[in-house]
């Protein structure tokens, strides 16, 4: 096992499928264990720091009063939590362990899509639910019936978030994109290029690097002289997108900036410095702030005071998860069934931390394994991340009005 892989056992369980315990009214409870695969040491570090503290934090509300009751059933949660490191040999490893040793019942969070696709490669045959935070417009839908996504992916998000960057810079009409060298990076790439294209704008070059990176100074020039109005750069993580923007603003370029898969606001401005003023994000709502809800207030106010860290998009698809599996759990009438779970998913409205949310995407993948949620377009100024606009998709309106949400 990688030396930086960390887990967590919150409670002791044995076996697998939910181990049963004695109820105090003479039931039993299920105790049921709950796989996290994501990166906490390296550039995403935040994204998994904050995924396992609240994954915990969803434990331990789905777990008062003894658990939720699903048919003649109590079950509890207990976190089980890996560092992936952000790549796929060490995903591959924390996969085997989740489901071979810890024999997980569910997946509340898998980040990376190299990561997931090693552990989708054991979920799906072994028919256990996993929710993912993977952009890759392929590890869901009907070749993958266990896969649910819990976060806004290019399909959802790089539309409105481009519309909204070249309507307030209509004459920008020039882009250049940049992705980490990865299976998220190019998979990514690919939606990004059809969306430009779409708009009118067009790309002078689509870059690739080696997640890691720490100079970027050739990069830079690289992008200086393809000239484009904007920089589009894709999934880059917070840390090494702040370094690139460093690099370019000491070789004095000043153009648009747009950082899709920037999930903190604050984790770009400790490693770009000045350098990130204005960047458009759409994955960084501020979930400190007045305009976020109650839950996601609370989680990010704990999660500072615990860690240190802000609480980011990608983390909080945990608890968005956690909470999507109890409903659902409850409407099945049961704790472990997963085919019975897999198929109540789409027929809840799910009390995500953003409110209440659906599951949705037919259209775009073919099943309803895509949790809908506002996109929450934001953009650094003065050092803080202020929200500019925040989109209800017309889809998650009319999904609610259907379930009576």
């Amino acid at each position: 096992m990688a030396s930086g892989m960390a887990l967590v056992l919150v409670l002791a369980a044995c076996g697998g499928s939910g181990s049963d315990t004695a109820g105090g009214d003479g039931g039993t409870t299920q105790v049921l264990k709950v796989g996290l695969s994501a990166p906490s040491s390296g550039a995403a570090a935040g994204w998994g720091v904050g995924a396992k503290y609240v994954a915990e934090q969803a434990a331990m509300e789905l777990n008062a009063n003894g658990g939720i009751t699903a048919g003649s059933h109590k079950c509890t949660f207990d976190i089980r939590f890996y560092d992936n490191e952000y790549n796929a040999t060490t995903g591959a490893k924390v996969a085997q362990t989740l489901i071979k040793r810890d024999k997980v019942d569910f997946i509340a969070s898998s980040v990376g899509t190299a990561p997931m696709q090693a552990l989708q490669a054991l979920t799906e045959p072994a028919k256990i639910i996993h929710f993912t935070t993977a952009w890759g417009p392929d590890v869901k839908g009907p070749k993958y019936p266990y896969t649910f996504t819990s976060i806004n992916t290019p399909f959802e998000l790089l539309d409105p978030l481009y519309s909204f960057v070249t309507k307030d810079h209509p004459d920008a009409a020039t882009v250049s994109i940049i992705n980490p060298n990865d299976a998220t990076g190019q998979q990514t790439e690919k939606v990004a290029q059809q969306v430009w294209a779409a708009k009118n704008v067009k790309v002078l070059g689509s870059e690739k690097y080696e997640r890691g990176t720490t100079q970027f100074a050739g990069l830079a020039t690289t992008i200086i002289r393809q000239g484009a109005a904007i920089l589009d750069m894709g999934t880059m993580p917070a840390g090494e997108a702040g370094l690139l923007m460093r690099a370019l603003v000491d070789q004095g370029w000043n153009g648009i900036r747009l950082a899709p898969g920037g999930t903190g606001g604050a984790d770009l401005v400790k490693a770009g410095g000045a350098a990130v003023e204005g960047t458009y994000m759409g994955l960084a709502a501020d979930f400190a702030s007045p305009k976020a809800t109650d839950t996601q207030r609370r989680l990010a106010s704990g999660l500072k005071t615990a860690t240190g860290e802000s609480l980011n998009t990608v983390s909080i698809g945990a608890y968005d998860a956690m909470m999507a599996y109890a409903a659902a759990a409850k409407k099945a009438g049961s704790c472990t069934d997963q085919d019975a779970i897999r198929k109540a998913l789409p027929e809840v409205v799910v009390p995500s931390s953003y409110g209440p949310a659906a599951f949705g995407g037919v259209k775009t993948y073919g099943t309803p394994e895509q949790l809908l949620l506002p996109i929450v377009v934001t953009q650094v100024q003065k050092g803080a991340t202020i929200v500019l606009e925040t989109i209800i998709p017309q889809e998650l309106q009319t999904r609610l009005h259907e379930l009576g949400g």
